[in-house]
């Protein structure tokens, strides 16, 4: 998942213990990182200053902020404020932090995460009755068919309101491969159900600027291992084409999410389409302005018996989306009623340490388990004569970026770990943050090794987004770290909303060198057993899977042997095996420089001190707005 960003029993328990410590004693910031949905805290906690460990806390981060104290309230407008906008109002589409928190408000799934203190990556049913087992009858005893019941009485705001159905949440998911935008985190799951990757390869020669042509392809072709059970409209049927114990928590993914048979009229992801969303969520879009305001009223066709998930207390929902980081930060401080909670901003990192010394109770750092931020090197790129295409002149640049000054930009270790491989701590497949670091800081054999492969006196553009805070810092620390190698780097600005649906999810932005080097961030798909959730969006190369617009491996890089072994680690059914197989990949991805991972950072969230219990989402990377609820400021 891109970031502003998911078993084995041992990595599941381990991810379990690190979120309960944190909490009970979260396209990130660069790249913008009790099943009724009641809290399970007791008032609000103080921040605790780095370094330090208090009882019941883990590593120093700060205890939860749930702020949950009194009765909860009903009613009021929530002011949420942010510096951009979405990357798409289709919900089987979006791909990003920041878009996954508005669909929360308006958009269901068959599975999702409820806003509860320490199980916040736990998968709990929302559109389906329960989770399928072998022994409630939901999942066949080879563990490659998975059947959903969708609640009766879940409806869509249509005039006369109507039954969200087995058959929309097919139509979602034919939706996703479509060729005009499909969902960027297709590697996960096309090859894994039975069918899906045939429909999608015929899919992607239909006219993509056609509605009609795409609706017609939709209605007349089907997907074998997406069903609507025969016996019951209500079921849904999946098939896989292996056993995969991550499937259920695969589903908390937007792409899994019902589609209405009025989206047939327009383009996925378009302009029009997001003028005319359709809601089964507790609210309903009023206004939609790209990048400047989203309004939410109260769905009239929501039942909250039928919800489980969203207590949805304020009556509206106001997002702007134009704002700047710091005016943000002094507003919510301010505790005005017209700012209550961040959109898709965080605090300013200048401001992070003070506001932990300080033990703003409004303030929260929360795991993400994310690898946010990290280099990405544009491999296609023919610019210097194509030199990021080779892992020489890559490794050299490996050598030549200072982790720890970028570190230092993101608050220092404390709140920004070092990373020096794929996968972060939390998730199966991983090794220690530390234990694999092949480009130890070293100018001068950065300079040796660049005139060797022939890269001496580079040039080099990179994509920034001066919004970010953190963006422009780490642009100019690159800057001025790269040039000792004798490295010239420009920047290339461009606004939060473009970069990516204007940038690097566009393969011709890449290919004409409009960038070199840029800065992403990644947020697993899922939680515990979630390898795969990072390597087929990122680094899968065969057939071009990964490649945008269709994955996020924006540098286009490609290893056949990294694409062997994701393949045999995520069939692999022992889990020990397939542990090793990705620590395999792992080490292969980074002999080949492909990216240059920078923290597994924490993430810093601050709301405004009427706003209560602020549950901190890994999956958002921020509070859920959908359980909120507003007291007098």
């Amino acid at each position: 998942m891109r970031t502003h960003l998911r078993t084995s029993a041992t990595v599941a328990g381990v991810v379990a213990t690190l979120l309960v410590a944190a909490a009970c004693t979260s396209k990130s910031a660069v790249t913008g990182g009790a099943s009724s949905g009641s809290s399970a805290a007791g008032g609000s906690s103080a921040a605790s200053t780095p370094g330090s460990s208090a009882p019941g806390q883990t590593d120093g981060l700060a205890a939860e902020n749930i702020n949950a104290d009194g009765t909860p309230v009903k009613g009021g407008t929530l002011h949420m404020l942010g510096v951009g906008d979405v990357d798409f109002m289709d919900p089987n589409i979006s791909y990003y932090s920041g878009g996954y928190m508005a669909l929360r408000l308006w958009s269901r799934q068959l599975v999702t995460y409820p806003a509860i203190a320490g199980k916040a990556t736990t998968d709990v049913p929302d559109l389906a009755t329960q989770l399928p087992t072998v022994d409630n009858g939901g999942l066949s005893k080879d563990g490659t068919t998975y059947k959903f019941t969708i609640r009766k009485g879940a409806m869509w705001n249509t005039t006369p309101a109507r039954q969200v159905t087995a058959a929309d949440m097919v139509r979602g998911m034919k939706r996703t491969c479509n060729p005009a935008q499909p969902f960027g985190g297709m590697p996960d799951f096309q090859t894994l159900i039975v069918g899906l990757d045939d429909y999608c390869t015929a899919f992607a020669k239909v006219d993509a600027k056609s509605a009609s042509a795409m609706a017609d392809y939709q209605n007349t072709h089907e997907i074998a291992g997406v069903s609507v059970d025969p016996a019951d409209p209500q079921i849904v049927v999946f098939k896989l084409v292996h056993p995969a114990a991550y499937f259920i928590a695969m589903l908390s993914l937007p792409a899994f999410t019902p589609s209405p048979k009025e989206y047939d009229q327009y383009v996925p992801a378009s302009a029009d389409l997001a003028a005319h969303t359709i809601s089964d969520g507790p609210y309903e879009i009023t206004k939609y302005n790209a990048a400047h305001e989203i309004d939410l009223d109260r769905n009239p066709a929501w039942d909250p018996s039928t919800d489980t998930v969203r207590k949805a207390y304020v009556d509206k929902v106001v997002i702007n989306e134009t704002g700047d980081q710091t005016a943000i930060q002094q507003q919510l401080q301010a505790n005005t009623s017209a700012a209550d909670m961040e959109f898709d901003t965080f605090p300013p990192v200048s401001q992070v340490t003070q506001l932990l010394n300080s033990k703003d109770p409004n303030f929260y750092l929360g795991p993400t388990f994310s690898s946010n931020p990290y280099v990405i090197f544009n491999t296609v790129s023919p610019n210097n004569s194509g030199a990021l295409g080779k892992v020489a002149v890559r490794k050299a640049l490996e050598e030549a970026i200072n982790r720890a000054n970028l570190i230092q930009d993101d608050n220092g270790p404390f709140v920004s770990p070092p990373l020096t491989h794929i996968l972060p701590a939390g998730i199966s497949g991983t090794t220690s943050n530390n234990s694999i670091d092949l480009y130890p800081y070293d100018v001068a054999k950065a300079k040796t090794d660049l005139a060797a492969a022939g890269a001496a006196n580079l040039k080099l553009k990179f994509l920034y987004r001066p919004a970010s805070s953190l963006s422009a810092k780490m642009f100019t620390t690159l800057q001025q770290d790269l040039s000792q190698a004798g490295i010239t780097v420009t920047g290339v600005p461009v606004p939060n909303a473009d970069f990516y649906t204007k940038y690097l999810q566009v393969p011709d932005v890449a290919k004409k060198g409009t960038w070199d080097v840029s800065l992403a961030g990644w947020g697993p798909d899922w939680y515990g057993d979630a390898a795969r959730a990072f390597f087929l969006p990122l680094f899968y190369g065969k057939g071009g899977a990964a490649f945008p617009p269709n994955g996020s491996d924006f540098g286009f890089y490609d290893n056949p042997k990294v694409d062997t072994l994701i393949d045999q680690a995520s069939s692999e059914p022992d889990a020990a095996k397939a542990q090793a197989l990705w620590i395999e990949a792992d080490k292969q991805v980074m002999d080949d420089a492909a990216i240059f991972p920078i923290t597994a950072n924490n993430q810093s969230t601050y709301h405004a001190k009427h706003v209560h219990n602020t549950v901190f989402i890994p999956s958002y990377q921020q509070i859920d707005p959908a359980n909120v609820w507003l007291t007098a400021s």
